[in-house]
């Protein structure tokens, strides 16, 4: 296995902890478990923007194109329309 695909395998995996992390706080009634879990959901976060930065810097990971400003105005405006 070569480096890029052991980074993006280590991404992949570190996003799969965010997203049960998200789930297990919201269904948590323990506040000291919650706020565990928050803890260890932002040591996660800070994994992931480590091994995302290894990842631009080595060229393995190129990130889409930036939206234009119309494009940002769009979404926004279809998320404040079903806000009402």
């Amino acid at each position: 296995m070569n480096e890029k695909t052991m980074v993006a395998d280590t991404l992949v995996g570190i996003n799969g902890e965010l997203t049960r992390y998200g789930e297990m706080i919201t269904q948590t009634e323990n506040p000291q478990l919650k706020q565990m879990l928050k803890q260890f959901r932002n040591q996660c976060e800070t994994s992931q923007e480590e091994i995302y930065q290894i990842a631009r810097q080595r060229q393995y990971y190129v990130p889409a194109q930036e939206a234009r400003p119309e494009e940002i105005a769009h979404v926004r405006s279809l998320f404040t329309q079903s806000a009402m």
